[in-house]
């Protein structure tokens, strides 16, 4: 009877071993060199990534895995360890190979207990090729190929170890510090990538695809953008400009000149925002409060595009408020530390009191050309320095390196343009509200669907906040809606411009101030008898006859005769 009662639980335990033999070949990945893998990590396994048949002539091999945002732990070891493993959300290890070693094994986990699903491929380099990561000092790991990314609001920081000559099997590494000859790594150069993915795509497969298109040195160097070169003698890092909600892959190849050979280091990528944040992730980048107020900024500014030298107090109102409110969020937000969207409903009040004082010094003053020339000719200068900035003279080493250069240089655009409206008054302003207006519009469109044009005034906004963005690349991407939002402003722009220089080609060049017509009016109602006005009683003796009238019971004066049948 009691081998009746131990078999039941003889055959729970041969089936519990035979589960976990059939788990752990399951768990095992093979990797064929330069072949993507997509491999899906459950909670609480390790996953195998093997690599068989590896040819005599490898000296290394480089293992890469990337995931969307979930952390994953790659390790040289079935248990991590410090110095031996590896968590981030692309990660990658350097194997040097022994003699007569054909197969490798890595492991991959989830350190946060949640399933983990990335993609992973497997290069191989050979003895004459730079080893990526092989003098690092800094990092964990021994050698290590990664590349760090930090990243805030203004600026993303990559950061790399140094590169090391490549050696044969079993061989010693060449020293990393005891002279710096030609025959040593400081002759290696590198070469810094980034690879954009498609604009406002969050996806999965948008950022694997695009890792598949740049993972290896071939094709990141056809399909990526060059940025810089540096030298062994530079520091291994650069700072590029934080494009939150954007997908941006980067790269360092590292090449050997004399050798004629490279390698490439691990990719990574960055949105320049949390996916796991639940105030503003990647998904709701946009803020409400944003929105409504570039979608009010959007409407006015159509509305200046086509109508603004018609309606001029409105479009004077619009331009001091842009002013005002530009100038205030700066002076806020240097000043002080209060919330984002109290930074921004300050700036538009004050906005809100700058227009209405720019109307109000018209108005009392009547003068056009201080207004036109100092407000709405420096709109105009500052967005077209913007622009000239925006493009890649921006990123000339001399602005880079020197704020002064900079400013000295955008300034300059800026002043040169309110010049023309001393001559050209009317043709400026109606210009400025074709181009600024439209502007306006496309900045309602960002605040919807990322497009790079917000960057034009972006950048300078990031630059006068921040004191270290002049050492920033401020690459951007420039695809589809881009060259969409660049015809919407241009077809704006002309069409306003066009539009309001044929409406008003018979009117007066700008409408006389009210303040200045009312003194002229009074100082003529004082001097001309003959105008009846002039015995027109005053306002308050209207009033007050208007008062009695009301309050006072008037008695009929005469007779009245009856009528007659």
């Amino acid at each position: 009877m009691s081998r009746w009662i131990w078999f039941p639980l003889l055959l729970l335990l041969l089936l519990q071993l035979v589960y976990e033999v059939e788990a752990q070949v399951e768990n095992r990945v093979i990797f064929l060199p330069g072949r993507f893998q997509n491999v899906s990590i459950l909670q609480n396994e390790t996953v195998q990534a093997v690599v068989s048949t590896i040819p005599s002539e490898v000296a290394f091999i480089t293992l890469q895995f990337h995931t969307q945002h979930r952390n994953a732990t790659m390790s040289y070891t079935r248990m991590p360890g410090l110095g031996l493993s590896l968590t981030a959300v692309d990660s990658g290890l350097v194997s040097a190979l022994r003699r007569a070693q054909t197969s490798l094994t890595l492991f991959l986990s989830s350190p946060d207990g949640n399933t983990v699903a990335g993609t992973g491929v497997i290069l191989s380099y050979s003895s004459t090729d730079p080893v990526p990561g092989a003098c690092n000092m800094e990092f964990n790991l021994d050698v290590d190929p990664n590349i760090y990314i930090h990243y805030n609001l203004y600026e993303t920081t990559i950061r790399f170890a140094p590169a090391n000559l490549g050696y044969e099997r079993d061989g010693a590494p060449p020293a990393c510090d005891q002279s710096t000859g030609t025959d040593t790594r400081w002759r290696l150069q590198y070469d810094i990538y980034q690879y954009f993915l498609p604009e406002n795509d969050l996806s999965e497969r948008s950022l694997f695809t695009g890792f598949q298109a740049v993972a290896d040195k071939k094709g990141m160097m056809e399909n990526g953008k060059r940025v810089m070169t540096l030298k062994s003698t530079d520091v291994s890092s650069m700072i590029f400009n934080s494009i939150p909600g954007q997908g941006i892959i980067y790269s360092v190849i590292v090449r050997d000149p004399l050798l004629n050979t490279s390698a490439s280091y691990v990719p990574a990528h960055t949105y320049a925002c949390s996916f796991n944040s639940t105030l503003d992730s990647c998904q709701t980048l946009g803020k409400i409060s944003t929105k409504i107020f570039f979608t009010i900024t959007g409407l006015a500014g159509l509305f200046v595009c086509f109508f603004g030298h018609r309606f001029f107090k409105c479009e004077l109102f619009c331009m001091g408020f842009s002013f005002a409110a530009f100038f205030f969020f700066i002076l806020i937000t240097r000043t002080t530390e209060l919330d984002y969207d109290i930074r921004l409903a300050l700036s538009a009040v004050l906005g809100v009191v700058g227009g209405i004082i720019l109307v109000m010094i018209w108005w009392r003053f009547g003068s056009v050309m201080a207004v036109v020339v100092i407000v709405v000719g420096l709109m105009l200068g500052f967005l077209l320095a913007s622009v000239v900035l925006f493009t890649p003279l921006g990123d000339i080493d001399v602005f880079r390196k020197s704020d002064a250069v900079f400013w000295v240089t955008f300034c300059c655009v800026t002043l040169i343009v309110p010049l023309f409206f001393v001559r050209w008054p009317r043709e400026g302003n109606i210009t400025t509200c074709g181009i600024v207006g439209a502007y306006a519009v496309v900045l309602a469109v960002n605040a919807y669907i990322y497009t790079s044009l917000s960057y034009i005034t972006l950048n300078i906004l990031k630059r006068l906040l921040n004191n270290t963005f002049s050492a920033v690349f401020t690459d951007v991407p420039f695809q589809t809606i881009d060259y969409v939002m660049i015809t919407v402003w241009v077809v704006l722009s002309v069409c306003g411009i066009v539009l309001q220089l044929y409406r008003e080609r018979s009117r007066p060049f700008f409408p006389p101030s009210p303040y200045i017509m009312w003194q002229q009016e009074r100082e003529r109602r004082k001097t001309n008898v003959l105008d009846p006005s002039h015995h027109f009683p005053s306002l308050p003796s209207r009033l007050l006859a208007r008062v009695r009238q009301l309050t006072k019971r008037t008695e009929p004066a005469g007779e009245h005769t009856p009528l007659l049948l």
